[in-house]
Formats: C-alpha cells, sequence, structure tokens
C-alpha cells in the first residue's frame, strides 16, 4: 500500500540533489513536445487559445496587409460571421449520424490540438476546407503532417526520455542531462515510437465512448514509465504490463494528480513560472516513485508472469 506523502517526500529528495538539470530538461520538453501545457502558456500568449477561427479569419498571419487596425477588425468580425455561417450550413446538409459523428471528431479535436496551437493545425485545416478556404488548407494540411511526424518520431520518445531521466536519477546523486538521449543512441526510439502512436491511438478511440477514454488514461499512465526503464519492451508486453500495474490503482493515481490542484493555481498566478521552477519536476518525480512501487509489487506478486520476467531484465 502505497501513501502520497511517502511518494512526495522522496520525489523532493531526487529534485533537491538535481534541481538545476531537471529544471532545463522538463522546460525543454515542455518547448517540444507541449507536455506541461500551462507551464509555456505564460510565455507564449496568442488568441490562437481562444478562437477556434483564429487562422482562418487572420489571413494577415499569412498573407501581408495593408489594412487599418479598425479595418481589420471590421474585416476579422465579418469573416467570422461567415464561417460560421458557413459551417452551419454544411451541417445542415448532413444527416443525423453523420452529424454526431463530425461534431464528435471535431470536438475532439479541438481540445486535442489547441493545447498544442504551435504544433497541431488538423482542425484549422479540416475548417480552412470546408469554408472553401483550399489553399489555406493546403497549407495548414502540409504543415500538420509534417507536425505529426515530429509528434510521434521525436516528441513521443522525448516524453519517454523525461522519464528515463527521473529513473535514472532517483538511483545517482548527480544525473547528466544527456540521460535523456539514451533512448535516441540505443535505436530503440523506433519502438517506443511506435508504442506511444497505439497508446495516442487507443486512447482517441476509447474516447469515442466517452468515459472510456477517461479509465484508459490511467490504465495506460504507467507506458512511459516502462519504456523509460526497459525501451526495448514490445508494446503488447507494456500494455499488458501497465494494465496489470495499474488494476486497483487508477482512483488512487487520480486522487495523486488532484492533490497537486494546489500547486497548479498558485502556478497560474505566477504565469507558469512555479510549474517551471518547481511543480512540473515535482510532479514527474512523484510519479516516478509511483512507478517504482508499483513495480515492486507487481514483481512481488507474481514474479513468473510477464513482469516478472520483465523486472528481472530490467534489474539486469
Amino acid at each position: 500500500m502505497w501513501k502520497r506523502k511517502e511518494l512526495k517526500d522522496k520525489a523532493k529528495k531526487v529534485i533537491k540533489k538535481n534541481y538545476w538539470t531537471a529544471i532545463v530538461i522538463c522546460f525543454l520538453i515542455a518547448l517540444f513536445t507541449g507536455e506541461f501545457g500551462t507551464s509555456i502558456m505564460g510565455i507564449f500568449p496568442t488568441d490562437d487559445s481562444m478562437d477556434p477561427y483564429y487562422i482562418i479569419s487572420h489571413p494577415d498571419t499569412i498573407f501581408e496587409s495593408n489594412q487599418t487596425e479598425t479595418e481589420k477588425q471590421n474585416e476579422i468580425l465579418k469573416r467570422q460571421e461567415e464561417i460560421v455561417e458557413n459551417l452551419k450550413t454544411k451541417k445542415e446538409n448532413l444527416s443525423d449520424t453523420q452529424l454526431k459523428i463530425v461534431n464528435v471528431i471535431e470536438s475532439y479535436l479541438d481540445s486535442m490540438t489547441k493545447s498544442q496551437k504551435f504544433i497541431f493545425k488538423i482542425s484549422d485545416a479540416v475548417k480552412s476546407f470546408i469554408v472553401d478556404k483550399d489553399v489555406l488548407g493546403i497549407g495548414l494540411a502540409v504543415m500538420s503532417i509534417v507536425s505529426i511526424a515530429f509528434s510521434i518520431l521525436i516528441a513521443n520518445p522525448l516524453i519517454v526520455s523525461l522519464r528515463r531521466y527521473f529513473i535514472e536519477a532517483r538511483k545517482k546523486q548527480s544525473t547528466k542531462i544527456n540521460v535523456v538521449l539514451d533512448i535516441f543512441k540505443k535505436q530503440s526510439w523506433l519502438s517506443i515510437a511506435i508504442t506511444m502512436l497505439l497508446k495516442d491511438i487507443f486512447t482517441f478511440l476509447w474516447f469515442l465512448t466517452i468515459i472510456g477514454g477517461f479509465i484508459k488514461i490511467y490504465e495506460y499512465a504507467m507506458i512511459p514509465y516502462i519504456l523509460g526503464d526497459n525501451p526495448k519492451m514490445k508494446w503488447k508486453e507494456t500494455f499488458k504490463l501497465s494494465k496489470q500495474m495499474m488494476k486497483g490503482n487508477k482512483w488512487k493515481l487520480f486522487v495523486l494528480d488532484l492533490s497537486f490542484i494546489g500547486w497548479e493555481i498558485l502556478s497560474l498566478l505566477t504565469f507558469g513560472l512555479l510549474n517551471i521552477f518547481y511543480v512540473n519536476p515535482y510532479k514527474i518525480a512523484t510519479n516516478v516513485e509511483l512507478y517504482e512501487v508499483l513495480k515492486k509489487d507487481a514483481n512481488e506478486t507474481n514474479s513468473r508472469s510477464l513482469s516478472g520476467a520483465y523486472f528481472r531484465l530490467a534489474s539486469a
């Protein structure tokens, strides 16, 4: 039985002996992958986080405009009204089943992509085609494809690398920043990229069932940590192991996440600076401590199972 306070106390000790390195790594991961999104929210403010038609209604972000500010604002309002009316007309021509599918996909794309507005523009590309702005839509689609490739091949492995760093940091007095490159050096990054992509796909599909997605988020929660500890593990084994480790622990992890809400509120008051300089590494280090506890429990419970084979390999 694990306790939140014990996990957090151990995490604080890990951060204390690797403070500046941990901060730099977490900040870089936030910058390149979109993880810890609220950490850089105050550094890169933009209307895009609030306006679902920002790119479409702001062509001057791509094409030069000589309009005055007042003319621009009036033109933007007019375009937004046209976009909304155009989308409404398009949807009215859909069947009930088609409309339900479109609404689910659109809402999920918006919620998923807008938090990483500088990386993904899928939603804006789709809207551009719908309102007959084909050139802009093609440009956004190309950017989206490049960005998705970056996310799959680079960003997701970096997220795993962050976990690997903190797994190593708890074992040593001082851990170097180049630990995050171990996964790429050992040529296991492609396997990790595939596993993390499958995790995202399965989570997306489960979200179509509404409640299933939230359950799977916690069922798959240990996957990045398992990969960080054992980068060469096959995807089926990784999923099975995470499911085993999280059995009976999903609600507890949810409560553990909620226990950081006070820190998140304080961080918002500092425009994300508190997250950068303390909360982000604190949360990851705490989750790594949880992973180590669950790993030990699973190994002791069934040494002949998949987890037993994995943990003997990981500790070799």
